[in-house]
């Protein structure tokens, strides 16, 4: 604003002296042009009042100019302010999408997770159905052997029976010419046949009906589980399809010395208790042992072991077991079984041993002292690999994390305690009934960490005591 005026008053300035300079041109020569002076300060003057239009002219668009550029500055601060408002509207906006984003990211993580959980297991269950139907198959061709056998045995016992017949024949014709003989000599004595008495089979009799016998007896079944610690203890065989189990003659009462106990109120993804230590070492066998009460009608998680090769190294968990109170034992998922627990949805204790070994891949689950499931060829020569994450109560997604209530387990856990080898029968007695415990145990309840939620840790001296 300040230039434009001072170049007016420069132009006025030099005006004047112009003007000056004419007038004392004039003074010097009085007699001069007069007239023509008069015409250039009138035109002089015209100049001056264009020039003055002029400068008035400029001087008004110069504030015009500063008007509107304050203006501009006004607006521009309004919108400096409405750009940033715009920009934390979007920022906020970008925040939510970004945390809805996380959100569907980890929901989608954990559904792909469990329906590769789901689709392992399906290829589990195909190939336990096809194993189980070549077993069937196996088994057809046995019986038709056996039945072929049998019908082979029964044309030998017939061309048996008709040789016994031929020789019968021969030896009654040898004894009418022995008779005959005895007529022809009379100075000899025939032997004496003693009679034979009516209710006694004779000889050929009684070993024709052992071979009916031994034809006609069922084949025994091949195969059957075994106990690996039978071999060192005497065999344990588990109870048959229509057998049913009996409690052991010792009451609750008489069942002391179990340790601490971990009380799991409710499906809170917060009761979550870890094993702290871990696994050590890799693990080619395997005990887990515990006195177990629930609260809920379904088994839940009891022990989740998780890698970041794998969330599934080590599971117990019902939540997906077909049938209604049985388990899923997971090593390595995809390979699992599925072991009968239906006992433990009464609301009593009971004392649970699940034993693995990667020897032939050989397996025992004890309840209350009784072997109800044993089974082979499960992850054979496989070994749990250490430095992962246990955890009580809960089934892990993730290593740590990744909990989901559906899978929580509900009750109470007393003297739970875990071992690098495979318990013999008389050692899972032992803890069934208070007695000891087994030497050599690398995890207990002393090293269980309560991490917050409604998990509370109890000492029973005796199981009845506990709460």
């Amino acid at each position: 604003m300040g230039c434009p005026g001072r170049k007016t008053l420069s132009f006025f300035l030099i005006f004047v002296l112009v003007y000056r300079h004419g007038a004392l041109s004039q003074k010097a020569d009085p007699t001069g042009q007069r007239k023509p002076f008069f015409e250039r300060l009138r035109r002089l003057e015209e100049q001056f009042r264009r020039f003055q239009e002029v400068t008035l002219t400029h001087l008004q668009a110069i504030a015009s100019n500063y008007n509107l550029s304050y203006n501009i500055d006004a607006r521009f601060q309004n919108l400096t302010q409405e750009s940033q408002a715009l920009a934390l509207a979007i920022n906020q906006s970008q925040a939510t999408v970004q945390s809805d984003l996380g959100y569907l990211k980890t929901w989608m993580r954990k559904t792909q997770r469990r329906s590769r959980k789901v689709d392992s297991r399906l290829l589990a269950l195909g190939y336990t159905l096809r194993e189980r139907s070549q077993q069937h198959t196996r088994e057809r061709k046995e019986q038709e052997a056996q039945r072929e056998a049998l019908s082979g045995l029964a044309l030998d016992m017939r061309a048996l029976q008709d040789t016994l017949a031929h020789l019968t024949q021969v030896v009654q014709s040898q004894g009418i010419r022995l008779a005959a003989l005895q007529v022809a000599c009379p100075g000899t004595t025939a032997p004496v046949r003693a009679p034979a008495q009516p209710g006694l089979p004779s000889p050929s009799s009684l070993k024709l009906q052992g071979v009916r016998q031994a034809g006609s007896a069922s084949p025994e079944p091949r195969d059957q589980p075994q106990d690996f610690a039978g071999h060192l203890q005497g065999t344990q065989e588990p109870p048959g399809p229509g057998s049913q189990w009996t409690r052991p003659p010792e009451t609750q009462a008489e069942i002391c010395n179990v340790g601490p106990a971990l009380i799991f109120p409710n499906t809170s993804t917060k009761n979550v208790v870890f094993l702290s230590r871990g696994f050590l070492s890799g693990l080619r066998a395997l005990s887990v042992c515990s006195w177990v009460r629930t609260a809920s009608g379904h088994l839940g998680t009891l022990l989740s072991y998780a890698t970041e090769e794998n969330d599934n190294k080590l599971v117990l968990h019902g939540r997906d077991s077909l049938a209604p109170g049985s388990i899923h034992f997971v090593i390595g998922d995809p390979a699992f079984r599925e072991l009968p627990l239906q006992p433990l949805l009464d609301g009593q204790w009971h004392h649970v041993c699940v034993i693995w070994t990667s020897i032939l891949g050989r397996y025992w689950l004890h309840v209350d002292r009784r072997l109800v499931a044993a089974g082979s060829h499960f992850r054979e020569g496989y070994e749990i690999p250490p430095g992962g994450s246990l955890v009580l109560g809960q089934e892990q997604d993730s290593v740590g994390g990744g909990f989901d209530d559906s899978e929580a387990f509900v009750g109470t856990v007393a003297g739970l305690a875990i071992w690098d080898r495979a318990l013999v029968p008389r050692e899972v007695s032992h803890l069934a009934t208070g007695k000891e415990l087994p030497p050599g145990a690398i995890l207990t309840l002393a090293d269980a960490a309560l991490t917050g939620g409604f998990v509370q840790r109890v000492n029973c001296t005796c199981l009845e005591l506990c709460p």
